[in-house]
C-alpha cells in the first residue's frame, strides 16, 4: 500500500530547510571565529578576508554568502561578545547576596570573558572602524556595563558591604582594570582564565570593601589545595606565630602578582 512516502531511490539531493539552515548557522559561526581570531592576531587592518577564506579552505567569494564584508564581520563579532557580557549581566541580577557579592560575581564573570576571544573583540577593535550607526550601538552597550558596575558598588554601600565611596570613578577603576585583561592575557600560562578573574574579583574590591567583608572574602579565597598541602602539626607544636603567618600569606600574594605582570612582557 502507498504510504505518501518518496522512494529512497527517487529522495531529493537538497537537505531538508531546517537541516540547511543549520548548516548554514554552523558555517557562518566558524567565520566569525576564525575572523575574531585572525583580528585578534594580525589586527583589523593587518588581517584579509582572503587569509580567513583560506584558513577556513574557501574561497574569498564564498563568504559574502555570509557577510557583505569585513565591517561587518567585525561588529557581528562585537555583538557576540556584548551579548555574553549582557548575559553576565543578566545572571548577576538575579542571584542573591549584597551589593559587595554581586560586584564580585559580575566582576568574576566578566573578567573570565576578557580572556576569550569575543571578549577580547570589545576591548581591542577600533570603534572608529564601525559604521556610524554600529559605534552609536556600541556606546550605548559600553554606558549599560558602566551602569551595572555603579549600580552594585551604590548598593553594597547602602547595605554596608561597600565603604562610602564615588561610585562612578570606582567603577572606572574596575572596568579598565578588567579591559586591560583583553590585552595582555595569553592562555596557556600558568594562571587560568577563570584564577585571573577570581583574584582580580578579590584585588579589584579590597580597597572598597568593609573590614567584615573584607577579611570573609580573604578566608575564602584561600585554595584548598594549599591547605591541603600542609603538613599536619605535631601533637604539642606550637601554632605558627601570627606575625609569621601574615608575612608568608603576604610572599604568596605577591608571587600571584609576579606572575600577572609577567604576562604583561
Amino acid at each position: 500500500m502507498d504510504d505518501g512516502q518518496i522512494p529512497s531511490s527517487s529522495q531529493s539531493p537538497w537537505l531538508p530547510f531546517e537541516s540547511r539552515r543549520r548548516a548554514r548557522d554552523e558555517k557562518r559561526e566558524a567565520v566569525l571565529r576564525t575572523a575574531v581570531a585572525l583580528f585578534l592576531e594580525q589586527g583589523y587592518h593587518g588581517a584579509t578576508l582572503n587569509e580567513v577564506a583560506r584558513r577556513l579552505n574557501i574561497t574569498k567569494p564564498a563568504l559574502y554568502n555570509y557577510f557583505r564584508g569585513k565591517d561587518e564581520i567585525l561588529y557581528e563579532c562585537w555583538s557576540i561578545g556584548n551579548e555574553l557580557v549582557d548575559d553576565c549581566i543578566a545572571e548577576t541580577s538575579v542571584s542573591t547576596g549584597s551589593g559587595l557579592s554581586k560586584l564580585r560575581k559580575l566582576i568574576v564573570r566578566y573578567a573570565e570573558l576578557m580572556t576569550e576571544d569575543y571578549g577580547k573583540s570589545l576591548v581591542r577593535f577600533d570603534l572608529r572602524d564601525l559604521s556610524e550607526d554600529n559605534r552609536k550601538i556600541v556606546q550605548t552597550a559600553k554606558r549599560r556595563i558602566d551602569r551595572a558596575f555603579r549600580d552594585y558598588i551604590a548598593q553594597g554601600v547602602e547595605d554596608g558591604s561597600v565603604k562610602p565611596c564615588d561610585a562612578k570613578l570606582a567603577a572606572f577603576a574596575i572596568a579598565g582594570s578588567l579591559n586591560w585583561i583583553g590585552h595582555w592575557f595569553q592562555p596557556g600560562g600558568e594562571m587560568t582564565g577563570r584564577a585571573v578573574a577570581e583574584e582580580f574579583a578579590i584585588r579589584l574590591t579590597e580597597g572598597i570593601a568593609t573590614t567584615a567583608t573584607r577579611k570573609t572574602a580573604q578566608k575564602a579565597a584561600v585554595p584548598a589545595a594549599e591547605k591541603a598541602d600542609k603538613p599536619p602539626r605535631n601533637g604539642n607544636a606550637p601554632r605558627e606565630d601570627e606575625s609569621e603567618h601574615h608575612t608568608r600569606a603576604a610572599a604568596r600574594a605577591a608571587g600571584q602578582s609576579k606572575r600577572a605582570r609577567g604576562r604583561l612582557r
